[in-house]
């Protein structure tokens, strides 16, 4: 495997409050990794990091060997979207939009023309199981079909990497073991590299390597 992100000595700190503190990590291609921790740890403001949706108060983020920091909003925001795919515990669906729609709607700031945005969404829901579910509102949809449409969302524009926070949290053991087998064959197939923020020591088993915060310190890795 090949090394797909590192951090260097990555700092962040919001006034007096230090929330991640010189931390050194790596993710490879097609690794599963699970950051654990307690609340208040610093593993979700490490994750909001990593995504490039937080700034770091020091140290750097290489993607494929790119500082992500060293580039513009603008080309940020355009990295992050052509490279990390985010699922979080509470699913962030768009509870007016179709499943379709919502799977879409990462593309809606791209140039692809409105069939082909509906033919890709399409084709990850059908990957999810939801072939039958492209019309449902989120209100119609269970748990965890509304996490594996998240997931289709998260996958729509075929990153390298996806970012999950607590994605079993909201869900009954059984269909958050499904979710997690998910990850497992779509980094089986496809390549994805998966980096689960957890404070769950049976989601964490599952994951190729655990890494552990305390007090916004790695304490293993």
């Amino acid at each position: 495997m090949s090394e797909l992100l590192r951090a260097e000595s990555l700092h962040k700190s919001f006034g007096t409050v230090t929330a991640v503190c010189g931390i050194d990590l790596h993710i490879q291609s097609g690794e599963i990794v699970a950051l654990m921790g307690r609340s208040g740890s610093g593993k979700s403001t490490a994750m909001h990091l990593l995504a490039g949706l937080e700034q770091p108060s020091g140290g750097h983020i290489f993607y494929r060997d790119q500082d992500i920091f060293g580039l513009n909003e603008d080309a940020l925001a355009l990295w992050r979207r052509e490279n990390i795919g985010l699922i979080f515990q509470a699913f962030h669906l768009i509870p007016t939009l179709s499943a379709l729609e919502n799977v879409a709607f990462p593309l809606y700031p791209t140039d692809v023309k409105t069939a082909e945005r509906r033919q890709r969404a399409a084709a990850q829901l059908d990957r999810m199981g939801l072939a039958d579910r492209i019309s449902h509102r989120p209100s119609r949809l269970s748990g965890g079909e509304q996490q594996r449409v998240a997931i289709a969302r998260a996958l729509i524009n075929n990153p390298g990497l996806i970012l999950a926070d607590e994605p079993t949290g909201n869900l009954d053991s059984e269909t958050g073991d499904d979710i997690l087998a998910l990850f497992h064959q779509l980094r089986d197939e496809a390549g994805v590299s998966f980096l689960i923020v957890t404070h769950d020591d049976e989601v964490a088993a599952k994951a190729d390597r655990i890494i552990r915060m305390k007090d916004g310190e790695i304490i293993n890795a």
